[in-house]
């Protein structure tokens, strides 16, 4: 890190709007850009008098029909895609507003990236929980991390829950929480990097330093319509980090190699993987393994249930060696790691069998977890899990399918409907688990109401099953066609076996203590 850390937003709360014309290019210029701009804004709702404000096609609305609205509350200048009939302020007319945004948000905040080390980490499945094991081994070896992820945003030392449900945030608010962890002195970043924030220009101007690769599989189709395209999205932090930290065992490997640029360090358990994992025992309660990395050789002992923890653990591992961390170090870090709220995260209210949340809502996701639970539970393994509306619709029959092969009792529901029919979603689901055999009312229920059908799935368990609550992990609310409500899923669980009799009166001494129940 070289320079003086920059403070947040432009000395004096202004910059020239000459200046921001100079850094984001534009095609063109209808109007004469002069004054001073007092902040940016993509949501006309939030703009203030002197305001930059940024026309941003979305997924449901286009910002360029707010224009007026932004100019009415005072926007100094506006910056559009096309030419817009007499707005009433200048306009930057650029091919790509999102990239302007980025481009803007970077100098407003005085470019933080390249006071901060930054690290990021993408992939389908395993993102959040490799993103904390990450800045968990760079807070061990000093190098003060603030951290981005999908549940948890890390500030200078303070640790709090992300609220947004964007696992990367537009530019604009990115670009100010990069600044923020260098004004109170973060050295590094680590940022949980979405396919979608990759594509649209979102992590623009992050700079990065290393990409760490977990696996790609079926997932936001819907949005990037095939799958090479959604690979390629990805490919993009490949293309720009000086150090990349791929999966070996993973069928995009050739792929992604050739889209990295300098290093590549890869892992997994193939023969020609740089850190090579074998002798692999997996227990209940965590996982150990033998690694051999580049001029090292040792064990890992992980104390985060499922093999798919093993593969996170090596990827944050095989990251610490690229990164120059000592290795007996990031050993040592691994084995008292914690993980991450919303994946395999227990609900035990004394119950004769296990609840277990978790955050899996693509295929390869709720695969993964039914057979890391099938050999752990003694009795049946129940699941009950959705699929998102207005998001892929290919992943619904094969999430059923999956479902119905992996698991004895399958329990359909709604997972964030928006504006779909949940009833539909629901049939494209069941479908696939009927194709598979299921059959309705013996191994097979749908019940669109969440609650609903998580009091039926605890009330299906008997001693020794598994009641898997698949999709909603750690969120804190649910998109419905009216809008947002409150969900909590570990909390619903919790009432649910408070309803269905848990703790038992038998359950508890006579001095209170409630007496641990097999899993």
């Amino acid at each position: 890190m070289t320079g003086e850390a920059p403070s947040i937003g432009p000395p004096g709360g202004s910059m020239g709007l000459g200046a921001m014309t100079d850094r984001i290019g534009p095609d063109r210029v209808v109007g004469v850009p002069l004054g001073e701009i007092t902040s940016l804004a993509y949501d006309s709702r939030h703009v203030e008098p002197g305001a930059l404000f940024f026309a941003v096609p979305g997924e449901h609305t286009d910002g360029h029909l707010y224009v007026t609205d932004a100019v009415d509350a005072g926007a100094r200048a506006v910056v559009v895609q096309q030419e817009l009939p007499a707005p009433g302020a200048p306009q930057l007319v650029v091919a790509n507003s999102r990239y302007a945004l980025a481009d803007a948000a970077d100098l407003w905040f005085a470019e933080p990236s390249r006071h901060l080390a930054t690290i990021g980490v993408t992939g389908t499945n395993g993102k959040t929980t490799v993103t904390s094991l990450c800045a968990q081994i760079l807070a061990s070896a000093g190098q003060r991390p603030g951290l981005l992820g999908t549940v948890n945003i890390q500030v200078g030392d303070e640790l709090q829950e992300n609220l947004a449900r964007a696992t990367t945030p537009e530019a604009l608010e990115l670009q100010e929480l990069l600044a923020r962890m260098v004004a109170v002195g973060n050295q590094t970043a680590v940022i949980e990097t979405s396919s979608h924030g990759l594509a649209l220009g979102r992590v623009r101007n992050c700079r990065y330093r290393a990409a760490v690769l977990t696996n790609l599989t079926h997932e936001h189709l819907e949005f990037h319509g095939t799958f090479e395209a959604y690979r390629d999205a990805k490919a993009l932090l490949v293309d720009e980090a000086p150090l990349a930290i791929l999966n070996r065992d993973d069928p995009s490997w050739a792929v992604l190699r050739e889209h990295a640029r300098d290093r590549v360090l890869s892992y997994g358990v193939h023969e020609e993987a740089d850190v090579r994992a074998s002798e692999l025992r997996v227990r209940s309660d965590g996982s150990h393994l033998a690694v051999a990395a580049p001029g090292w050789s040792g064990t890992l002992d992980i104390p985060l249930p499922g093999s798919f923890n093993v593969e996170n653990a090596l990827a944050a591992f095989t990251f610490a060696v690229g990164w120059g961390i000592d290795p007996d170090l990031a050993a040592k870090t691994l084995a008292t790691a914690h993980g991450v709220a919303g994946r395999m995260e227990r609900v035990d209210l004394g119950q004769p069998f296990s609840v277990v949340i978790d955050y899996a809502h693509s295929p390869d996701a709720i695969e993964k977890m039914l057979r890391v639970l099938r050999p752990i539970t003694a009795g049946r393994l129940i699941v009950l899990f959705g699929s998102a509306g207005e998001r892929d619709l290919l992943k619904r029959p094969e999430m059923g399918r999956i479902a119905a092969e992996l698991a004895d009792l399958v329990v359909v529901t709604d997972e964030d409907p928006r504006g779909e029919d949940p009833e539909e979603i629901n049939r494209q689901i069941a479908d696939g688990a009927r194709a598979a055999s299921a059959k309705d009312d013996e191994n097979l229920w749908v019940i669109n109401d969440r609650r609903a059908a998580i009091a039926h799935a605890i009330g299906l368990a008997q001693p020794a099953d598994t009641v898997l609550l698949a999709g909603k992990g750690h969120e804190h609310n649910m998109f419905v066609a009216s809008g947002s409500v409150w969900w909590d899923e570990a909390e619903v669980a919790r009432q649910e076996l408070h309803a269905a009799g848990y703790p038992r009166t038998s359950d508890v001494t006579e001095d209170g203590a409630r007496q641990e129940s097999a899993p």
